[in-house]
């Protein structure tokens, strides 16, 4: 049997609470605590809604969460030059177009796919509508029945 092979450990242990860094806790976002400005709660936010869209933390591995991580940090940045952009500013698109494409394929890594839902033409909405008028006129002509 080869020294160095898994085949003879057991379980990794963790390290008790206290000898583990707050943002391994969870207590903190960062090693260094960011000040409380408005991109560092845009930060959180879209950290949490990226988080809610897998599942929650709880169901995410370190390595996913990490992901996660670079995902909002990538956001944040576009989000950035795009507010550069909105005020007449001229922004590098050859890095907003990399941030772009790294955003995406660090979105497929996770498994967040782009999920069409289903448009209505304007004929089937009209249809709908009226299947609906027609339900509700019939529900109401037999209680009068009643």
């Amino acid at each position: 049997m080869l020294e160095n092979s898994s085949a003879g450990r057991g379980l990794p242990v963790r390290a008790p609470t206290r000898c583990r860094s707050a943002v391994t806790n969870g207590k903190r976002l960062h090693v260094v605590a960011p000040p409380d400005n408005k991109w560092a709660r845009r930060f959180r936010d879209v950290l949490a809604e990226i988080t809610n869209d897998l599942g929650g933390a709880d169901l995410l591995s370190e390595g996913q969460r990490q992901l996660v991580r670079r995902c909002a940090t990538i956001s944040i940045a576009c989000e950035k030059m795009e507010g550069e952009a909105a005020a007449g500013a001229e922004i590098d698109l050859e890095t907003y177009g990399k941030l772009t494409d790294r955003l995406g394929r660090a979105f497929h890594r996770l498994g967040l796919k782009r999920q069409p839902r289903k448009v209505l033409t304007l004929r089937e909405q009209l249809e709908l509508e009226a299947e609906a008028a027609e339900a509700e006129g019939a529900a109401e002509a037999e209680g009068e029945a009643d």
